[in-house]
Order: structure tokens, then sequence, then C-alpha cells
């Protein structure tokens, strides 16, 4: 299964099929061995996908999570980022504006490799431009002892690592008090990430008997009893 080990400013590091992975406050995971940097849902160009549609939101949004995760490659000295799925939100939300803050961003971190493993708007929002060099994939892929897939489901050939449902676990105070946060996921043989995007909704899980939860608070990565 797995177990946790020490911590370092708000990371939890968790020990997976033999690899040692760090679930980051940042809504990533961290693959030292590997130099790897995973993460789930960016949903690039949501907000504009919603103006398009004449629903007023905020500007900004796809901006400020492109220099959240510039502040993780840099904080973590990836050299590969691997995307799960749902990297651009939708058709409408390919905006000149949205592509030209993310060729900025590429710009910034030129040598960095980059990897999406295409999801469910991936197949609708289509491809990302040639100059993000980006290499595609469809799911899974397998990387032993790690699945990469979108849609978190058990894989005979090895551990999967996955995103799509956006997972949020409701804590309940002694008051009555309730506060919603994002989460990692872990089941036997999957462990599901918290969606990346700033503006993505999430879906309140109901952990099942041997499954484990660490929610993303303000000091950092933590677990909480489930049973």
């Amino acid at each position: 299964m797995a177990e946790p080990t020490s911590a370092t400013k708000g990371d939890l590091q968790l020990l997976v099929a033999g690899e040692t992975l760090r679930l980051l406050p940042e809504k990533a995971i961290y693959w030292e061995r590997c130099s790897t940097l995973l993460v789930a849902d960016t949903h690039w160009g949501k907000a504009a996908s919603f103006r398009a549609a004449s629903i007023p939101i905020p500007q900004g949004t796809t901006q400020a999570d492109l220099e959240r995760l510039s502040q993780v490659i840099e904080r973590t000295h990836a050299t590969r980022l691997i995307v799960l799925g749902d990297l651009l939100h939708s058709r409408e939300g390919r905006s000149a504006a949205t592509f030209e803050k993310v060729t900025q961003w590429r710009r910034r971190h030129e040598n960095l490799r980059i990897e999406l493993i295409q999801g469910n708007h991936d197949l609708q929002a289509g491809l990302p431009l040639a100059d993000w060099k980006i290499v595609v994939a469809r799911p899974p892929v397998i990387e032993l002892p790690f699945v990469w897939q979108h849609e978190p489901m058990p894989h005979a050939e090895g551990f999967v690592l996955a995103g799509h449902i956006h997972p949020s676990i409701v804590l309940k105070g002694l008051a009555r008090q309730t506060l919603r946060l994002p989460c990692f996921h872990l089941q036997q043989n999957q462990l599901t990430l918290p969606a990346f995007s700033s503006f993505a909704g999430g879906y309140n899980i109901k952990p099942g008997r041997g499954d484990r939860i660490f929610p993303v608070a303000d000091t950092g990565v933590v677990e909480i009893p489930c049973n």
C-alpha cells in the first residue's frame, strides 16, 4: 500500500508501489527520482470559454495558474511535466489572449519536457499549439510501476495516477461548521489528483474502506482519518 514519511514546505511524502511521491500543496505530485511533476485538469482558457458565452467571469485565472505552475517547477527543479488530462477547457476558450499567455509561459520553461495524457476535454478542445512543444498521448500510458490516465480506473499493468473528477472532501467541525477542501484520494491501486485549475468545481468524495484522504490545507498537504 503506501506509507507517509517526513515532508517539507507543506509537502507530504508517500511511498507508493516502491516509489516515493511528494504530494504538493500546489495540487501537484513530484516524482523526485525521475524529476517529474504531475498535474491534472489545468483547464486553460476556462474563464475565456465562459466569457465567449457572455457569462461575466473575471480575467486572470489562467495567468495565476501558470504562475503557480512556474513556482512549483522552480521549487522542485522538475525537468518533466505530465498533465493527466484536460489541458485546455474547450474550443471556445482557444482565445488569442489565452494562447499568448501560455506561449510566454512556455518560453520561460523552454527546456521542460511536457507530456499530455488526453482527457475528455482535450478531445473536444483540440490539440495544443505546436509552439508549445507538448507530446500528446492517448491513455493509458504505462511507465512502470505507474500508469498515467485521465479517468481514475484500476489498471492491471500498474499503479494508476489520474484526475478527471476533481476530488474534494467536506470536513465537519464540532460546532457544525463545514470546510470543503481539494484533496488527493488514495485507493488500493490508484491515486487521484485534485484539479490544478483554480477555476474548477470539485466532486465531494465518500471514502471507502481502506481509502486514504490527503486534503490541501493552508499549512500544506495533510492526512485525515477516514474510518
